[in-house]
């Protein structure tokens, strides 16, 4: 009977001890009226923790109160939706009490929305609301089976009789193809904008863009062999260059480039964000470039290159305008303030939707 009461009391004393180091529920981030934000943190035994977000011009330090958690209220934001994370005494993590987190490959972020006094064009709104599909495919070209996902507009039958054009919208290089609906809200903005008639009803499709360890220039002939027919073999779309674009950020703003002006019979429109154009493949199209000129501007119905005034490849894109200016293609610069982020990004891709298919 001693024995069990030692063992009992052993397993109780254990359990207080496990409840004891437990982290408590803390509530992060809290957005306030007037747009101030509110972050916290458990972490006991950590000596700095700061906050670093793209709503601050530089990371500022918590404040840590005596039960462990560390604080800190930053003033208004301007309404938007920002990637951020804590550094643990210099240890980068994502909020633990936040589920909202950005989705990419390398590093590790959280996202915090701050809503308008208005709705803003990313919000979910009280309209109709289209479909996210997740679909897998063969791909012939990579020799596997991949994943994307394809946004299909409200009121969308499969079996109807109407048809829809498609735009095929790309990632940034180490993000995901759910980077465009879980940090872009790609989805929301294509149904706020239709809901307003500023766009017309499409298809959507969002592949993953990365395709190591193979070449990264093998994912322009999956595009146009393999996703292309999969598209439409499955879903009512017109199959014509003037109801097809393609639009990218950053990587995939190379790869629009590079995609799109190699097949323009393909595609009639192109735009592309903040492209990252120092690849073997941009290289390899457009160095000794002789294109003609006349047959591209015809076939093409809207040519945009978008980018950030503060965005680190600022001076990159303007040189890429600059080439295409003197091979005489026509391209419409979209210059806006602010960095290579995805609130720019957000911003570029409802420009995008209020200009192709019309």
């Amino acid at each position: 009977m001693k024995k069990s009461f030692s063992i009992i009391a052993i397993v109780f004393s254990v359990s207080i001890s496990i409840f004891a180091q437990r982290a408590p529920r803390l509530s992060s981030p809290d957005v306030h009226k007037d747009h101030s934000v509110t972050f916290r943190y458990y972490a006991p035994k950590a000596q700095k923790v700061m906050l670093h977000g793209e709503f601050l011009a530089e990371a500022i330090p918590m404040n840590k109160d005596t039960s462990g958690v560390w604080t800190i209220t930053v003033p208004p934001v301007k309404p938007d939706i920002y990637p951020y994370f804590f550094s643990e005494d210099n240890t980068q993590v994502a909020d633990p009490n936040n589920t909202y987190i950005f989705a990419n490959e390398r590093f590790k972020r959280s996202i915090v929305d701050v809503p308008g006094d208005e709705p803003l064009i990313h919000s979910l709104q009280n309209v109709p609301h289209g479909k996210i599909h997740y679909r897998y495919y063969q791909s012939s070209t990579l020799d596997t089976t991949r994943q994307l996902l394809i946004y299909t507009p409200p009121g969308f039958d499969q079996q109807g009789k109407k048809k829809y054009p498609v735009l095929y919208l790309i990632h940034g290089g180490s993000d995901t193809e759910e980077t465009w609906t879980k940090v872009g809200n790609a989805n929301f903005i294509a149904d706020n904008l239709i809901a307003q008639g500023k766009a017309e009803p499409m298809i959507i499709v969002m592949p993953y863009g990365n395709v190591r360890p193979k070449p990264m220039e093998d994912f322009t002939p999956d595009v146009i062999n393999d996703i292309i027919p999969f598209i439409e073999s499955n879903y009512p779309v017109i199959k014509d260059a003037q109801h097809r674009g393609v639009a990218g950020f950053s990587v995939g703003g190379g790869q629009t480039l590079n995609i799109g002006l190699t097949n323009t019979d393909k595609f009639a429109y192109i735009c592309s964000y903040a492209p990252f154009t120092a690849t073997p493949e941009f290289q390899k199209n457009f160095t000794n470039w002789s294109p003609d000129a006349d047959k591209i501007n015809k076939q093409l119905k809207l040519f945009t290159i978008s980018v950030g005034t503060e965005d680190f490849l600022y001076e990159s894109v303007k040189g890429n305008l600059a080439m295409f200016d003197e091979k005489k293609i026509k391209v419409e610069p979209i210059i806006v303030s602010g960095g290579h982020t995805w609130m720019n990004c957000k911003l570029f891709l409802a420009t995008s939707l209020q200009q192709i298919f019309k």
